[in-house]
């Protein structure tokens, strides 16, 4: 069996972007996650050792999302997928929506955003 495990509205200062004033000033950025894992040890054990804690992986977004400043969003998108992915190898796989609210943009919008998955069997592709 199956199940999303789900961070929806993650909100990190980052100083990501093609901008001088982004790579200055940084902005807010928020970022929705969502991994497949297979939790039949979990739903029979009641057992955290049996799935990924959503802390760790929040820790482990916030280190690899703020530890440099990328040009693009959809390069900082796939260094977040990748980081989930190699650190938690119970996990099937990852999609990443990346929302960059206060993009240096002359227009009224809610957000800009890109979204990427990453399966394990093209994690591991890449490796190769």
């Amino acid at each position: 069996m199956y199940n999303k495990i789900i961070i929806k509205g993650l909100r990190l200062k980052a100083y990501h972007g093609v901008n001088p004033e982004e790579k200055i000033d940084g902005q807010m950025f928020e970022l929705d996650i969502t991994t497949l894992i297979d939790t039949v040890n979990a739903d029979n054990t009641d057992d955290l050792e049996n799935t990924v804690s959503y802390a760790k992986i929040i820790k482990t977004v916030r280190a690899v999302f703020t530890a440099e400043s990328y040009n693009l969003i959809e390069y900082a998108a796939n260094k977040v997928c990748v980081a989930i992915l190699e650190t938690y190898p119970s996990l099937k796989s990852v999609t990443v929506l990346l929302k960059k609210p206060e993009a240096p943009i002359s227009a009224d919008f809610d957000y800009v955003a890109v979204e990427e998955t990453l399966t394990r069997e093209e994690f591991e592709q890449r490796k190769v």
